[in-house]
């Protein structure tokens, strides 16, 4: 599958494209909510594994339904690396079926994009109880890239 395009704010109020990041690995982290139990420790978890992250080269940004105040905030309270995009109206986690059970929120899901813009590897978790393990992702970007 073919990576669908989108554009989004991330917590600076600047705008990020899908498009403009072809050529390398891209890592969708989609997450139902800032300051939530859960959420904070999957994007605690990516914080502390960033080293691991990085060294793959991929561009890893978290997205939810939350704005971009709430992703600053969110930021700087937990002093998370990535970049978080502010996805308000739920368009982008429709557009790659990250759908939740629970209404207005997205499902905990990772998306790998290849550096050609194909989806290499999926984890749509609708409920969300639990998060995805930092390892598989690392394992899944380092795939995407062979």
């Amino acid at each position: 599958m073919t990576a669908p395009e989108f554009e989004l704010l991330d917590g600076k109020g600047t705008k990020w494209r899908l498009p403009g990041h072809r050529g390398r690995v891209v890592v969708l982290l989609f997450y139902p909510g800032d300051e939530t139990p859960i959420c904070t420790r999957q994007m605690c978890s990516v914080r502390d594994r960033w080293q691991d992250y990085a060294a793959t080269g991929a561009e890893v940004v978290g997205i939810s339904t939350d704005d971009v105040e709430s992703h600053k905030s969110f930021i700087d309270h937990h002093n998370l690396p990535l970049r978080l995009l502010s996805d308000v109206d739920r368009k982008v986690a429709d557009l790659y079926g990250a759908r939740s059970i629970i209404p207005g929120k997205v499902a905990r899901s990772v998306f790998v994009i290849d550096a050609d813009g194909v989806v290499r590897y999926r984890d749509v978790r609708p409920l969300g109880l639990f998060r995805p393990k930092d390892d598989q992702i690392i394992r899944a970007i380092r795939e995407a890239q062979q």
